[in-house]
């Protein structure tokens, strides 16, 4: 899970380098914590939060394959 966060995050910002995921997992919960630079936090979240709910609803899915609840935070 972290490493498609990864990929999808670096894929969509200007400083790729900058992107870090942290993970924390707790039982069957996961949270995915985001934090990319400043300027580019606008491209990671979108017009009116339309990206990072497509992301929060990508790797929901994919944690539902896996038997876990994942979350993601996108933190400054």
């Amino acid at each position: 899970m972290k490493e498609l966060l990864l990929y999808i995050a670096q894929n969509l910002v200007e400083r790729p380098d900058a992107v870090n995921v942290t993970e924390i997992r707790h039982d069957d919960d996961l949270t995915l914590e985001l934090r990319v630079a400043p300027e580019d936090m606008g491209k990671v979240i979108g017009r009116q939060g339309r990206i990072a709910r497509e992301i929060r609803k990508l790797l929901y899915a994919c944690g539902q394959r896996s038997g876990l609840r994942v979350s993601v935070d996108i933190l400054d």
